[in-house]
C-alpha cells in the first residue's frame, strides 16, 4: 500500500516538474525594402484638403479616389502596374483618415468552378490589400471578401464582358 501511494506521488510530482506556461507570440514587423520613396504627383489626390471639407474626395468623379476597380488578367493574382496609382491614392486616403475602413471584393469572371474562383477572387482582394499594406495602411482597416463569379458587373460571353468581371472593387464602410 506505501509503495502504491509513493508511486503515485512520484508521478504526480514528475507530471507537475513537465508543465509548462504558453508562450505568447508576437508577429515580426514586416519590412519591405522594394517600396519607392514617395509617391508621385499621379498618386496625389484632389479634394483631400481640410478647408476644402464641403466635398468628399471618395464622390468626386474627377478624383482618382472615386475609381475602386482594380482590373486583372485572365486567371492572375497579380496588381498590374496601370492601377498602382489607383491603389496609392486610397493608401494615401486610408492612412490620413485612420478611422476609414474598406472591404476589398475579389470577382471573377464566369469560366472555371465556383471553389476556384472564389479562390481566385480571395487570392485578388488579398493581392489588393498586400500593396496597401506595404503603404502602411493597417489591417484594422482592410477586410477581404471573395465574390468568385456571382457579382458579375457585365454578363455578356465576349472577352470585354469578361475583364470587367475579373476584378477587386474597393468599397468603404459606411457608403
Amino acid at each position: 500500500m506505501k509503495k502504491s501511494v509513493l508511486v503515485s506521488i512520484l508521478l504526480a510530482l514528475s507530471l507537475v516538474a513537465c508543465s509548462s506556461k504558453p508562450v505568447k507570440e508576437t508577429a515580426a514587423p514586416v519590412v519591405d525594402k522594394n517600396v519607392s520613396a514617395p509617391m508621385d504627383d499621379s498618386a496625389k489626390t484632389s479634394g483631400m484638403n481640410d478647408s476644402d471639407s464641403s466635398m468628399n474626395p471618395l464622390k468626386d468623379p474627377n478624383n482618382i479616389l472615386s475609381q475602386r476597380s482594380v482590373y486583372f488578367d485572365f486567371d492572375k493574382d497579380e496588381v498590374k502596374s496601370e492601377f498602382r496609382p489607383l491603389v496609392e491614392a486610397h493608401a494615401k486616403y486610408l492612412l490620413a483618415h485612420a478611422d476609414a475602413k474598406v472591404i476589398l471584393q475579389g470577382n471573377t469572371d464566369d469560366r472555371g468552378s465556383s471553389e476556384y474562383n472564389l479562390s481566385l477572387g480571395q487570392r485578388r482582394a488579398v493581392a489588393v490589400k498586400k500593396v496597401l499594406n506595404l503603404l502602411g495602411v493597417q489591417d484594422k482597416q482592410i477586410e477581404t471578401v471573395s465574390y468568385g463569379k456571382e457579382k458579375p458587373v457585365a454578363t455578356g460571353d465576349d472577352e470585354a464582358s469578361r475583364g470587367k468581371n475579373r476584378r477587386a472593387d474597393i468599397v468603404y464602410q459606411g457608403e
